[in-house]
């Protein structure tokens, strides 16, 4: 089992600086709930990079332009955390329930709870 964690923005240098940006000029605004609990506005949330290291769990992380160029045949709503196991990609978590989430540590919990 993987879990995909697909964040709902493109990849590359000028995107993560017009990401860094929004999250500091509006963040009420900013379209990547899932990049808004894992990342604080220049590096990884450290709390999420302890529970990544931890974890037992592989993971693969995608900005929606990578996920894209990868599984063309998956129809998603970003952001969105996907588990990939024999081949089958069924969702963990939807954007809806990520925009609800409020602090990486209910995140880390909803995941725990979901698998």
């Amino acid at each position: 089992m993987i879990l995909l964690f697909v964040y709902n923005a493109n990849s590359g240098k000028f995107n993560a600086l017009i990401d860094a940006g929004h999250k500091i000029l509006c963040p009420s605004t900013y379209k990547c709930s899932l990049c808004a609990l894992t990342f604080d506005t220049f590096s990884e949330n450290n709390t999420w990079k302890q529970f990544r290291k931890e974890s037992n769990i592989k993971m693969e992380f995608y900005h929606k332009d990578e996920f894209e160029g990868k599984f063309s045949n998956v129809n998603i709503i970003y952001p969105t955390i996907l588990k990939l196991e024999e081949n089958e990609i069924t969702i963990v978590l939807t954007n809806e329930v990520l925009n609800e989430i409020s602090n990486v540590e209910e995140l880390i919990e909803k995941l725990k709870f979901n698998l």
